[in-house]
């Protein structure tokens, strides 16, 4: 359930502050009649993202398990790859998403209504795909019931809560340091659903080695205890992995999070950033 609520919080946030940058900036150069356009472009990003994630997961169920199998397990490879761009793109950017954004919305601004309404929908659109793919393989990745899909939308709550408040000037967000922690910890889960996938592919029998075993720890650590489902809700822990899922998750997991955290080590001396000010509401 933490790694779902992790993916709904990191993603809903970004969103999030997408949202209040450029309502904020509207209100401060006095568009705010324009704001109509920019709730129609994120409602229709939302929209977009919910029946994206409806139809991976009803869209799937009259398949052959085969069929089911392999597209989950080709999926699972797609949504590692899109967070993996997506914390490493974010934690180079995060200092200038405002004045990125506001240079965007000028743009919009001067090209019309119906710009404007793009923009919105593109901004929060291609973190609603992303969320929607990623959050699909999660949920089943971490297993039946709906405390997966309750850390999801309680981390999206989450989300939209500190958007706002940081949007009213209540609170102030260090966005570098946030993107870089939180990055670090989906680079974890990420290996987790990756190592799914592979074991997805291997149910297939696009991939060999379902029945090598690199160790076998179900009596030690059974599936079905508290902290079985613990690990498998936060880490995607499985006690019986195969030989190849192993080494797809260290190949994985090692290297990527050397790269991502590396830059942070290398800019110790320098001085550190301000925490981003949140935008004015008037």
């Amino acid at each position: 359930m933490f790694s779902n609520y992790l993916i709904g919080l990191r993603e809903g946030l970004e969103a999030s502050l997408v949202v209040c940058i450029l309502i904020a900036y509207l209100v401060k150069t006095g568009n705010k009649a324009k704001l109509g356009p920019l709730w129609l472009g994120v409602g229709l990003a939302a929209a977009l993202s919910l029946a994206f994630g409806a139809g991976l997961e009803f869209g799937t169920q009259e398949l052959t398990f085969t069929a089911q199998e392999a597209i989950g397990g080709t999926l699972s490879i797609v949504a590692v790859c899109l967070v993996t761009w997506m914390v490493f793109w974010m934690k180079r950017t995060a200092r200038h998403l405002k004045a990125e954004l506001h240079g965007k919305l000028d743009a919009a601004l001067s090209m019309g209504t119906g710009a404007l309404v793009a923009t919105a929908f593109l901004a929060v659109g291609r973190e609603g795909l992303e969320t929607s793919l990623f959050v699909w393989r999660s949920v089943h990745a971490a297993g039946d019931g709906a405390g997966p899909l309750i850390g999801v939308l309680l981390g999206i709550g989450s989300s939209i809560l500190l958007g706002w408040l940081f949007y009213r000037g209540a609170l102030r967000i260090n966005l570098s340091k946030f993107f870089t922690w939180t990055g670090a910890m989906l680079v974890v889960v990420a290996a987790g659903v990756l190592a799914y996938g592979v074991h997805d592919l291997q149910e297939a029998d696009f991939l060999p080695g379902l029945n090598n075993k690199a160790f076998d720890i179900s009596e030690t650590i059974p599936p079905d205890s508290w902290y079985g489902t613990l690990l498998k809700g936060t880490f995607n822990f499985q006690p019986d992995p195969t030989v190849l899922q192993v080494i797809v998750w260290a190949l994985y997991l090692v290297p990527v999070l050397a790269l991502f955290l590396a830059p942070s080590l290398v800019k110790r001396t320098e001085p550190k950033p301000e925490p981003e000010s949140a935008p004015s509401s008037s």
